[in-house]
């Protein structure tokens, strides 16, 4: 396994328990990891900014050795693969003996911008400036204030550079949707003046306070810290995108529980190899009261979820040449550029036939004991308690081993998994045998999420509210007494029934029913008599994104 592309995001999708609206897309996250006592201090550092080549690393602190409250400060290194070296202030020709913070560097490294507060020359408390040098090896010069129209009488503050520089976004408190919302202003050319800025919306803007922006490189996608309702602490790093530059902003999506934690998280920032997610957080494990942390981005690589790497997966980008498929846009990593094209398939390529772990994959029961009363989940937090009239068939599986029950009282149960309303999920399973109107899986005295009709086809019961909504049927037998692989997948907004990698039904629901309880295997939500599942059952897997078998 390359550990420089396959570590271990879940995120974006961003990570385990994602609530509603959390990315589907083509990456995640992996463990964050605190910069160390290099980087960091017992007080606080803030908002990181990466160059370009990765060897600088921008910042604000609160650290001694400053000029005023809040500083820039760098902290650099000789290669990427070398460790951060000890953080230098820029001194007083940049900072303030005010407060000078959310440094964003532009992509030739020739241009820094930050906000200040109170500097003199300003138009309001808190404006936009930005300070140049003619060369990397040169010093900063002194900083100059945008000027209106950027900035006014209004808090201004928080810029972002796209790698162009012909987009600046900001934050602003000069009206619109909430307490502080994020704007965009534009120019021509590098040379020309910024022109009027405009609100990005009702669709990203609430009326609670979004700030710290960050336009990834293709200007694509945005992510920025806010207060909003469906976060996990007091701010959350969400991300909004969208199809082209000249399109509108999408829905904004949660960055999940392994980025966000339940204090603050902000100031997101991506190296330009689009490997290393950059922000900071009081989260436990630091050295001060904030800190800066790093999280590494994953290609989820793995499209049909069955641990490895293959022509199968090969076979599904293929399905989707030329088309904008998130799953499959995957180069570059991590964000794609919207079409599934010849820079996915070299990402794939670095990974074929490599056996992945694969970080959206949050339940496994591989069911390959040959006895005890318990199969354990491969992932180690849900493994399951085998009651009644099972049986173990370590020879007889799909895959490996397999667990056989016998219709009447057989099944497995299992703790909390995860909630269906808290979006993308899917599920798969093989079996062998059965009749019609029994259960695979269920989620105790709410919906079966995988079973058969009165005739022996695929079904679920999960859907949305409502008294309008229904279960999905399929036409598809399963009770033929041959293996099958199943599965029912959440897309957000479709749920999939599948047979053997075909998609047999499917529709369109606003939603999906949410629950907390646990799960079933083997019989029905309520364990009724006729719902339990006369036959074999095996590796059954659940994943917190929508997987393409």
């Amino acid at each position: 396994m390359k550990t420089t592309r396959i570590l271990a995001i879940s995120v974006l999708v961003l990570g385990v328990g994602l609530p509603a609206g959390v990315a589907n897309a083509d990456f995640t996250f992996g463990t964050p990891t605190n910069l160390g006592p290099t980087v960091n201090s017992s007080a606080g550092d803030y908002e990181a900014s990466i160059s370009a080549d990765g060897l600088s690393l921008f910042f604000d602190s609160t650290r001694p050795g400053e000029s005023g409250g809040d500083d820039l400060w760098v902290t650099s290194r000789a290669s990427v693969s070398d460790p951060w070296g000890e953080p230098v202030n820029l001194g007083p020709t940049v900072n303030s003996s005010a407060n000078d913070w959310s440094p964003s560097i532009s992509a030739d490294g020739l241009e820094l911008y930050f906000n200040s507060f109170n500097r003199p020359g300003g138009y309001g408390n808190y404006d936009i400036w930005v300070t140049r040098r003619t060369t990397k090896d040169e010093a900063w010069g002194a900083p100059v204030n945008l000027g209106p129209p950027v900035n006014g009488s209004a808090w201004d503050g928080s810029p972002s550079i796209s790698t162009d520089g012909l987009e600046l976004y900001f934050n602003s408190s000069r009206g619109g949707y909430g307490k502080g919302d994020t704007w965009v202003t534009r120019r021509a050319t590098i040379n020309d003046p910024w022109g009027e800025p405009v609100n990005l919306g009702a669709v990203v803007n609430s009326s609670e306070d979004e700030n710290l922006p960050f336009v990834s490189a293709d200007g694509l996608s945005l992510f920025f810290r806010s207060e909003r309702p469906g976060g996990y602490g007091s701010g959350d790093i969400w991300v909004t995108r969208r199809a082209t530059i000249n399109d509108p902003w999408g829905e904004p999506v949660n960055l999940g529980l392994t980025v966000n934690s339940s204090g603050t998280d902000g100031g997101p920032s991506i190296s330009a190899d689009g490997f290393t997610f950059y922000f900071y957080s009081d989260r436990p494990g630091g050295f001060g009261g904030t800190d800066l942390w790093q999280a590494p981005i994953i290609p989820i690589v793995d499209f049909n979820g069955d641990g490895i790497v293959d022509s199968a997966d090969m076979c599904i980008m293929v399905d989707h040449w030329g088309e904008n498929y998130s799953l499959c846009d995957i180069g570059p990593t991590p964000l794609g550029d919207g079409i599934v094209d010849v820079r996915d398939l070299i990402v794939l390529a670095e990974h074929l036939f490599e056996e992945v772990s694969d970080p959206t994959l949050v339940a496994h029961w591989s069911l390959d004991e040959t006895e005890g009363m318990f199969a354990a989940d491969s992932l180690g937090f849900n493994d399951a308690i085998v009651l009644g009239g099972t049986a173990w068939q370590p020879s007889s599986g799909q895959v490996d081993g397999a667990l056989q029950l016998n219709g009447v009282d057989g099944c497995a149960i299992v703790g909390a998994v995860l909630n269906p309303a808290d979006g993308p999920f899917s599920i798969f399973a093989w079996v062998n045998g059965g009749a019609p109107g029994q259960v695979i899986v269920s989620q105790q005295a709410t919906a079966d999420w995988l079973a058969t009709d009165a005739e022996g086809n695929l079904m679920t019961e999960l859907k949305c509210t409502g008294r309008s909504a229904g279960p999905l049927y399929s036409e598809t037998v399963i009770t033929d007494g041959q293996w099958h692989r199943i599965g029912l997948v959440w897309d957000g907004s479709h749920r999939k029934l599948y047979v053997d990698g075909v998609a047999v039904a499917d529709d369109t629901q606003p939603g999906l029913e949410g629950s907390q309880m646990g799960l079933y295997i083997g019989t029905g939500k309520t364990m009724e008599p006729g719902t339990y599942f006369s036959g074999l059952i095996d590796d059954v897997r659940i994943y917190n994104r929508a997987v393409s078998p």
